[in-house]
């Protein structure tokens, strides 16, 4: 509580300081401390389960293989406990699966006593690829420290070492870099893995394509290591709620394990710890008190936060996180039609927010975030009416038919029966996207505009699993069910085809090396947004498992 007293202290103290400059109080003032303490009365349990290594490991290079490496067998864990350490000098040893949480291994001595410290260095991989890379000198655009190589230092043996660090990983690296005359083992190795994840998922149907089985399981490991006290968007990097992946993790989550107080936790805390205008930060810290990246605002999660709760109260008919939370949602949608002007989202506007969309810099976001807006009004109207509150917000379907009209007339093609985007009309495949989403257009034109943007070489296709998410979801939308079935397991099953324990922050199967970052070790290989098979498979049973 005295955390909560010392951020609400902070706020109205930031709120004093932008009463003065904007003579208007903060917004949602009165209900912080009580959305914090929901926040914090909905933090989850995280079940510790210890976990054994398999086996000892080598690196090949392999031309085939994801990102040119493979790994292959070479011992059991006895070769590594049963003789000296120092006769070994380096192990890679292979945990057989993707897991997040605590490292221990104990050193054990084999004769004399220890006269000096020992140091190692270990590296912690969820790909081999990672194993294989130099780390320095580091050329990547996000923090070198993301990267999981500690150096330890042991002043005494025998010993048992803890890593204090939550590592997220399956391959472990140990090179000996300082010893002294004496000689020691390695031995009992563990990992204490963590997850607030609970409760046993659906089984699929027996008439289910065992690639999509496959699938199935991967996102599921996918947001089982994701759910951690938060919807983290990544357990090996940034760590941290982003509303983004919350609202596709959320949907998984339905599908799944149903821990809906996780849901219901992100939200609070999204709200408590939005600007003092009530615009939402794109993403939140929970330590060492819950507080904001300050400055992050991206203008398509804040729509997608109202589309979130809505999903949530259908999925679990919560109407008292809904009615505390509405407001919130009124917010971002009245914020957003500042940016109008004549019914069309208004790039050209001064930004205080940036817009993600996909990992692509050559996709031309107009288009997409004109569809994107009118499909959040249009969910959060919905909302509205499940709690009754549609006459508080009676112009929005208005604003709805009026954007769609204005779409038709700036951004369809209805000669070429595709929609283009920005001053070289670019085609891509998330402009459909949204436009279809939104209900701009018709089924029949939905389904020409995807094929005519699928059939274009120049097409800007998308470039990670968060975009092919919604790709798939306007596929349904439109009754391409075939197609999206057989895109699933193209696009996903050929992560799983190049090894993947988990889904991949970032997948372009034409690069296996593609990177944000300028730096693809530093790329999140277990990463929330990508979890969503989950959710159309077992949602849609009679398109996925049959």
């Amino acid at each position: 509580m005295r955390k909560i007293v010392h951020l609400l202290q902070s706020v109205v103290l930031l709120g004093v300081t932008a009463a003065s400059v904007h003579a208007q109080p903060v917004a949602f003032a009165a209900e912080r401390e009580n959305w914090l303490r929901k926040a914090a009365d909905n933090m989850p349990k995280l079940t510790e389960t210890v976990k054994k290594p398999q086996c000892l490991v080598r690196s090949e290079k392999d031309p085939d293989a994801f990102q040119g490496w493979k790994m292959v067998e070479t011992d059991g864990m006895e070769t590594l406990y049963n003789q000296s350490f120092k006769a070994l000098k380096e192990v890679t040893v292979d945990f057989g699966e993707h897991l997040t949480g605590y490292f221990s291994f104990t050193i054990g001595k084999l004769n004399t006593d220890a006269d000096a410290p020992l140091r190692f260095r270990l590296t912690f991989a969820e790909v081999p690829a990672e194993l294989n890379t130099p780390f320095d000198p580091y050329p990547g655009g996000l923090s070198r420290a993301w990267l999981q190589d500690e150096v330890v230092t042991v002043m005494r043996a025998p010993a048992t070492v803890t890593l204090p660090r939550r590592m997220a990983f399956r391959y472990v690296k140990i090179e000996m870099l300082a010893h002294s005359s004496f000689d020691f083992a390695i031995t009992d190795m563990q990992f204490t893995a963590v997850t607030s994840a609970s409760g046993t998922p659906e089984e699929l149907a027996p008439t289910t394509d065992p690639i999509i089985a496959q699938i199935n399981r991967t996102g599921l490991i996918t947001l089982k290591e994701c759910m951690q006290t938060v919807y983290e968007d990544g357990p090996k990097r940034d760590q941290r709620l982003w509303i983004g992946d919350l609202y596709l993790e959320s949907l998984a989550n339905t599908y799944s394990f149903k821990n809906h107080e996780l849901t219901r936790r992100c939200l609070y805390l999204l709200a408590a710890l939005a600007d003092e205008d009530g615009w939402l930060h794109a993403t939140v810290f929970e330590y060492p008190d819950p507080h904001p990246q300050t400055g992050q605002h991206c203008m398509d999660y804040s729509l997608l936060y109202g589309v979130t709760l809505y999903e949530y109260l259908k999925a679990t008919g919560d109407r008292e996180t809904a009615e505390d939370l509405w407001p919130v949602v009124v917010r971002q949608i009245e914020f957003a039609r500042t940016y109008l002007k004549d019914d069309i989202y208004d790039m050209d506007k001064k930004p205080q927010w940036w817009l993600v969309f996909d990992w692509k810099e050559d996709l031309n976001r107009h288009a997409p975030m004109q569809g994107l807006m009118t499909f959040a009004i249009d969910r959060s109207y919905e909302l509205a009416r499940m709690l009754g509150r549609e006459q508080e917000v009676a112009e929005w379907p208005g604003v709805v038919k009026a954007m769609r009209k204005a779409s038709r007339k700036n951004f369809y093609d209805s000669k070429n029966g595709v929609v283009v985007s920005g001053p070289d009309r670019q085609v891509s495949y998330l402009s459909q996207v949204w436009m279809i989403l939104s209900g701009t257009l018709s089924q029949k034109e939905s389904v020409r505009a995807l094929e005519a943007a699928f059939a274009d070489p120049a097409s800007c296709y998308p470039g990670s699993p968060y975009a092919y998410h919604y790709l798939i979801e306007a596929m349904l939308h439109c009754g391409m069910n075939r197609q999206a079935k057989e895109l699933l397991v193209d696009y996903w099953g050929s992560m799983i085809r190049k090894g993947a324990d988990t889904f991949w922050e970032v997948y372009d199967p034409k690069d296996d090396f593609k990177s944000p970052y300028n730096f693809y070790p530093i790329n999140s290989y277990c990463h929330a947004w990508s979890c969503t098979p989950v959710y159309f498979i077992n949602k849609y049973k009679e398109i996925f498992q049959q």
